[in-house]
């Protein structure tokens, strides 16, 4: 490689990236990359383009890395971009081809930059989908089916049985054994509304007594005008 092409080579280079470029020895150079164009919204992606410049160049490749500026772009993102750019220069081989390099870096961080883009709108869209069902499912509540019911039901008759043993215990708690026995013979006695329930399905006429006598009330019945004519007490109409 002749030292005047490579002079005259970096002297366009410094021309072109006179901020973005750093010589670090006669065949030693430092490059930064940005996007071409950001999308909007999108996370900026900056990395450095380190070039090492060996005796057969154009004719071969130069030694060529990448460093990220930033925490947006991983290694292995930074790998993909250098195999990428080492097949550009495989295809520019003969021939001064250091900014060819760096422009399609460039083109590259910008499509890298719409990748993660688009990437991150789906992954917040699929986040408000999820939020958006987990509320829907909230505030439509679990249908309920025949046996969710009954389950419900077993669990809801445990803890009611629980709390009513608890119950009984705390208020039994300073009684003696037979005074303990007397309240839950007390307590299981059916109610009125439950003993009404119980024989609902029962006549009327069940309710009495097989022997019972039929009275004739009716027999016993006297009117006034009867017991004043039997006291022989009569009024005139003087009095």
């Amino acid at each position: 490689m002749s030292s005047d092409v490579l002079l005259e080579e970096l002297e366009v280079l410094e021309s072109i990236y006179p901020t973005e470029l750093s010589k670090l020895s006669e065949r030693d150079i430092q490059i930064e990359a940005e996007p071409d164009d950001l999308v909007d919204g999108a996370e900026n992606l900056k990395v450095s383009l380190d070039v090492h410049y060996i005796d057969e160049y154009p004719d071969a490749l130069p030694d060529l890395s990448l460093k990220s500026l930033d925490d947006n772009i991983d290694q292995e993102e930074l790998n993909d971009l250098l195999t990428a750019l080492r097949r550009v220069g495989e295809e520019n081989l003969g021939m001064a081809m250091t900014f060819t390099l760096v422009s399609h870096l460039r083109e590259l961080l910008s499509d890298l930059v719409r990748s993660k883009a688009e990437k991150l709108r789906r992954e917040q869209m699929e986040k408000e989908r999820i939020e958006l069902e987990a509320e829907e499912a909230r505030t439509r509540g679990t249908p309920v089916t025949v046996e969710s019911f009954k389950e419900w039901k077993a669990q809801f008759d445990k803890v009611l049985a629980k709390k009513k043993a608890q119950d009984e215990e705390e208020k039994t708690k300073g009684l003696t054994p037979k005074e303990r026995e007397e309240f839950k013979r007390l307590s299981t006695r059916l109610s009125g509304r439950q003993l009404f329930e119980r024989n609902k399905g029962l006549e009327e006429d069940s309710l009495l007594e097989e022997d019972a006598i039929s009275v004739d009330f009716s027999q016993y019945e006297r009117t006034r005008e009867e017991e004043i004519e039997e006291e022989g007490v009569t009024f005139s109409d003087s009095d």
